[in-house]
């Protein structure tokens, strides 16, 4: 598939994503729908029995002031309308997923990937080249969990199988934002996998393992994605107030990758988003694939690094091993391009960043087997700048979220507005590739530059 002429492509990935997407529940006569309350005053009894008479109470969020409702829709303006609340909305969809695929099998001729040559954390013939590798930090991958043999592909030791938690639920239809602690290493969609793979590295075969942008990170799995990779915003929020406690309690530097989104922000996601970054806890989040359609939330949310996805001219150049060639150093905005899938910043939405996003490869299984996949998506992009702010929270773990945004920003390769001539891997031929300023952000992301501003 080609990740820039694809219109047919993206109608067919938007048909599986509305078939696979988590039915809104419907009562004879009257629609259901998940109903997400933030409170102006602490949670009491009151307040719940109170609410209780608009609808049934499914979850309360202590730690955010917050609460669940299944209710009619048209008991909306009633509850916003109550003394005691401070904003509600409906239960927001939330999806993850490639724009394409393509199989990888080739993986001779070196330990690195093209992509993390661009971000200046390897080079070729020379494997990493700065100092830091994300010992110490802990990245909570907010997704679809990991695949059951997801042990062949990462260290154990990186992946804090103790924290591992899956929630589900919510939506209305469902109810309760449950939790199952084990669901999370039985990933059937491989999504959350593929994420991880960007900031960890991963295995290929015995002997011969590919460098991530953050190796020595700890990432704790948080499925808050079903195994179609849809969910639901409550579900979400949950993840976020669960991986900041956590953090609290270990003491430690902390960063959230959220590759997924959907077009609204929900006030308890939102909620959520603040309580941790309020916490010191780093909000990454894919910008979405919707292209001039706009950003996704929780992406668009300024406070949140989004991250746009970006591409090299060189790929597909050599069929599958362009992946082993060498970006030119020092970095060339020339070089580079915006896919026509990344989401464009909208006004009232902000785009911080771009990193690579176009045929991203990594462990990416089909029918549960052992395979590797080059995959498209802001989802791919997202990693990258999870894992450079974890190693630069190595160098200094006292950096603050806005630190971190801050320095990424005027740190990032500029991208300005232009055409590139791109290989389209299906017909061999080349396409021109175009996009404006309202898609790339500051840049792409630059580890080296990144690290340098970091004051230890």
């Amino acid at each position: 598939m080609s990740c820039f002429s694809r219109a047919a492509t993206l109608a067919l990935v938007g048909a599986l994503v509305g078939a696979l997407a988590v039915p809104e529940a419907r009562a004879a006569g009257t629609p259901k729908v998940g109903i997400n309350v933030l409170l102006n005053t602490t949670v009491t009894d009151a307040i719940l029995g109170d609410l209780g008479k608009q609808g049934r109470v499914r979850d309360v969020i202590p730690a955010l002031n917050a609460v669940t409702l299944q209710a009619d829709s048209s008991k909306l303006t009633a509850i916003r309308a109550l003394p005691y609340v401070a904003a509600a909305s409906p239960d927001a969809r939330r999806n993850a997923g490639p724009v394409a695929v393509a199989a990888a099998s080739d993986f001779s001729d070196g330990l690195d990937t093209w992509d993390l040559d661009t971000i200046n954390v390897t080079d070729f013939g020379v494997g990493r080249t700065i100092p830091y590798d994300g010992t110490g930090v802990y990245v909570a991958v907010l997704d679809t969990g990991l695949v059951d043999n997801w042990r062949y592909y990462f260290p154990t030791e990186q992946i804090a199988s103790q924290y591992g938690i899956s929630f589900g639920g919510g939506g209305g239809d469902v109810g309760t934002v449950s939790s199952q602690p084990n669901k999370w290493e039985h990933d059937q969609n491989s999504h959350g996998t593929h994420v991880t793979s960007t900031i960890l590295g991963y295995n290929f075969t015995l002997g011969r393992t590919f460098n991530g942008a953050a190796p020595a990170s700890t990432v704790i799995p948080v499925k808050v994605l079903n195994q179609n990779g849809s969910g639901w915003s409550s579900v979400i929020a949950r993840g976020i107030v669960y991986a900041t406690d956590l953090k609290l309690t270990l003491e430690a530097p902390l960063v959230i990758n959220m590759s997924l989104g959907g077009p609204d922000l929900d006030v308890l996601e939102k909620a959520a988003i603040d309580y941790a970054i309020a916490n010191g806890v780093v909000v990454v989040a894919s910008a979405g694939n919707e292209g001039t359609q706009g950003m996704g939330y929780p992406g668009a949310y300024a406070p949140v690094i989004s991250v746009a996805a970006s591409g090299w001219i060189r790929e597909w150049t050599a069929a599958s091993w362009w992946r082993t060639l060498d970006v030119p150093d020092p970095g060339n905005g020339n070089d580079f391009y915006i896919t026509d899938f990344s989401s464009r910043q909208l006004p009232g939405q902000q785009l911080d960043v771009a990193a690579p996003g176009s045929w991203v490869v990594g462990p990416y299984q089909v029918n549960g087997q052992l395979s590797w996949y080059y995959l498209s998506g802001t989802s791919m992009a997202s990693p990258h700048v999870a894992g450079v702010a974890a190693l630069m929270l190595q160098k200094n773990s006292t950096l603050l979220p806005s630190d971190i945004e801050n320095i990424l920003k005027t740190t990032a390769l500029a991208l300005p507005p232009g055409c590139r001539s791109v290989i389209n891997p299906d017909t061999g031929s080349a396409e021109n590739v175009c996009w404006g300023a309202n898609a790339t952000g500051a840049g792409v992301i630059q580890a080296d530059m990144a690290l340098a501003a970091v004051q230890p």
